[in-house]
């Protein structure tokens, strides 16, 4: 008789409240839980379907008592068409070369990300993070994590996307580019590059974190389309009807920025 140990409960906890990132004067509260021991992949997984975001060894969620702006979005790869803007991003950066790398944090990337955060979100708590806090950031993960890095003819880094590999697509957790590069869309661009990523790996998804249509930075996501909501637990395709009813004014895409926790 083989013995079978038995499977150790997941537990979920919730934060104090704290000032939403998104929208102003709004408070957000988040329900999180570790991803660690046996079955972290398909517990990641599992999660990541539900809606939930990692951060290092922990996933959360937005669980918000009086505010339900934050909507799971992610990108239904084999349906996907990028419209006039986004084809025009594209050809202005086919330039650009990507290249996969093991989740390592480097000087070069770090100098990217410090001039990134002063110029994009001075006043934030990221600005304020050293190296060992971007190492962190970067390498403190329990399931499949690259880096892409997207580099100039000169060989200059410019951009750069912390990825997951989720059994059905592609994370982005968190971007950064070369603020002096704002107007050439570099956020967008890792957005469209991870699209065909997952074309190439044979997965269904790109998962973009929250569309939150009353944020000018989150609202811009919904412009790749078509593209997949999670609302009352069942991923569905985003429609104009539901842009109307959020309210949404989507400004040109032009950035990739997912505040961790």
């Amino acid at each position: 008789m083989n013995f079978r140990a038995p499977r150790r409960p997941q537990f979920f906890y919730t934060t104090a409240p704290l000032p939403c990132p998104y929208v102003a004067g709004r408070t957000e509260r988040k329900v999180v839980t570790e991803i660690t021991g046996p079955g972290t992949e398909a517990l990641h997984d599992r999660l990541s379907r539900a809606g939930f975001r990692r951060s290092h060894n922990i996933a959360y969620a937005p669980v918000c008592p009086s505010c339900q702006s934050c909507i799971p979005i992610r990108i239904p790869v084999a349906t996907f068409q990028p419209g006039v803007t986004l084809r025009r991003i594209a050809k202005a950066n086919a330039h650009v070369e990507a290249f996969v790398v093991a989740p390592r944090a480097t000087a070069e990337q770090f100098q990217l990300f410090q001039r990134y955060q002063q110029a994009r979100h001075g006043g934030g708590d990221m600005a304020t993070m050293s190296f060992y806090d971007y190492r962190a950031m970067v390498e403190d993960t329990p399931v499949e994590t690259f880096l892409a890095e997207f580099r100039d003819p000169d060989t200059r880094l410019i951009s750069t996307c912390l990825t997951d590999r989720l059994g059905d697509g592609l994370s982005a957790v968190y971007s950064f580019y070369a603020p002096t590069l704002e107007k050439r869309s570099l956020g967008t661009h890792a957005i469209l590059w991870l699209i065909e990523r997952a074309r190439q790996l044979g997965l269904p998804y790109v998962y973009l974190g929250y569309w939150v249509p009353e944020s000018r930075k989150m609202a811009y996501k919904a412009r790749f389309r078509p593209s997949e909501v999670l609302i009352s637990g069942t991923w569905r395709t985003l429609t104009d009807a539901d842009m109307d009813i959020q309210g949404s004014s989507v400004s040109e895409p032009a950035l990739v920025t997912e505040p961790t926790i």
